[in-house]
């Protein structure tokens, strides 16, 4: 049995920092097999949002409910962080790059399949051993690892140093460290950060792969509009922690509110200010 409908259901989802309300009653759904952008202006909330969705912090209030494929519920306010990862199957990137640099390309890769590997060893003891379940799990992480390296472009550099790849190499590198744990969410927090015209290129084609042939649905936080606009099929703005948007990316680029966010101005100023702009 393969669930439908959302993979992701947010509902008046609520962060405060003291008196300080970052996210306000956020409600949104992701859809499965879908890539759903969440934008706004700088301290909008998003990268509050993906804490909250990834159990860095434990939302003041509202709930988080994923769906698996074959049903399976998961209340992700319910969960700490490394269950979230580990049995909800929500892997994330961040917006500062965070591999292993002294490790090898491959290293870094086989290394996010410790789960894996750590229940086939039973916990070191078949690995010390050397036996066949062990290996053959070893080997399976391995080949899995040399598939992502093959998709991002990085095979030929899979024994070099993973600190020794340019930054948009390193950028590939994460997103390929994340599809080695299977997730059934992808969240990527400013994937296309720093890259040039190219590199963002590439990076469209990989999402839309990931998407398209490994039916991973993705959460993403981007400010490259030109990212945003061409891979999302869904995207949700915010606004000082308020949702102020929701829909297709052509209701999202013609809506007057988000215009009016960006620019900084009040809805009723918006074509004034786009006259003067050029807009």
């Amino acid at each position: 049995m393969t669930a439908t409908g959302p993979i992701l259901s947010v509902e008046r989802l609520a962060m405060r920092f003291g008196g300080l309300v970052a996210v306000d009653e956020l409600s949104f759904t992701a859809e499965r097999g879908r890539i759903t952008a969440l934008i706004g202006p700088n301290g909008a909330g998003k990268t509050t949002v993906f804490n909250c969705i990834t159990g860095f912090y434990k939302p003041s209030a509202g709930m988080m409910r994923l769906v698996h494929p074959d049903g399976a519920v998961f209340l992700l306010e319910r969960l700490l962080d490394f269950r979230i990862a580990q049995i909800a199957r929500v892997t994330r990137t961040f917006q500062n790059i965070r591999l292993f640099p002294g490790m090898t390309v491959l290293e870094n890769l086989v290394v996010a399949q410790h789960n894996t590997l750590m229940d086939a060893s039973v916990f070191t003891f078949a690995g010390l051993l050397g036996l066949k379940s062990y290996t053959a799990a070893e080997r399976t992480a391995v080949d899995k690892a040399r598939y992502w390296l093959d998709r991002t472009g990085l095979i030929a550099r899979t024994d070099d140093a993973a600190g020794s790849l340019a930054y948009g190499e390193q950028r590939r590198l994460e997103i390929a460290r994340a599809m080695c744990t299977e997730p059934v969410l992808l969240c990527l927090d400013e994937p296309a950060a720093g890259l040039n015209a190219r590199e963002s290129a590439e990076l469209n084609g990989l999402l839309k792969f990931i998407r398209n042939q490994q039916a991973t649905s993705i959460l993403l936080i981007e400010h490259d509009m030109s990212v945003v606009m061409e891979i999302s099929d869904h995207i949700v703005v915010l606004d000082y922690g308020v949702k102020i948007a929701d829909g297709s990316p052509e209701a999202i680029r013609n809506d007057p509110k988000v215009i009016a966010a960006y620019l900084g101005v009040e809805d009723d100023e918006v074509e004034k200010v786009e006259a003067e702009v050029g807009l």
